[in-house]
């Protein structure tokens, strides 16, 4: 499975982010999947794709792939990963959307910015019209989520949103919690 992640790319934030990240990708790389994500070097990106390439494989001895979707203006800065097995050049961020989204089989937002809300957002209201089924599980570390989900909940109860939010934004408090929510989008 190719599993999207969304994230930050900032180094000073809270070590258990960094903990929770490094976890995912373990997982990622002991089950045989690929992850698919920004390509960075740097905060949890970086974090990701180096627990990725350091982690065992699957029992078969195979791993998914990592695979990077990096816009020209990181990878001229220098702040692409040097660990990307698919490494998929784009122009720009809305580029970058649309191929992480094309590339992914589910999509999971750890805690992030300005760029992970304009991430998740993209995903979700492209599900709404119905342009794919995909899930995104909000990996909800901390709580970190917490006043996001607040927001949506709000929303729902203005008639804001069409159908019900968690319909297709899922929730995971627990690593558990995200890797069955991960395991079902199988």
């Amino acid at each position: 499975m190719n599993i999207g992640v969304f994230c930050s790319a900032n180094n000073n934030i809270s070590p258990e982010y960094f903990e929770r990240t490094a976890e995912l990708a373990r997982w990622c790389s002991e089950h045989g999947h690929s992850i698919v994500f920004g390509g960075c070097n740097m905060g949890l990106m970086g974090c990701l794709a180096d627990t990725f390439a350091s982690a065992k494989g699957a029992e078969n001895g195979t791993k998914g792939h990592l695979i990077g979707v990096v816009p020209s203006i990181v990878e001229k800065g220098g702040r692409m990963s040097e660990h990307l097995t698919v490494h998929i050049a784009c122009d720009n961020l809305s580029d970058r959307k649309d191929l992480l989204l094309a590339h992914s089989d589910v999509v999971v937002a750890l805690p992030g910015g300005i760029g992970t809300l304009d991430e998740v957002f993209t995903v979700a209201a492209a599900h709404t019209i119905g342009y794919h089924h995909k899930s995104i599980v909000l990996y909800n570390i901390g709580g970190f989520w917490d006043t996001l989900i607040a927001m949506l909940d709000d929303l729902q109860a203005r008639g804001m949103v069409r159908g019900r939010w968690n319909d297709y934004i899922r929730v995971a408090s627990t690593f558990d919690e995200l890797t069955l929510l991960l395991s079902q989008a199988e």
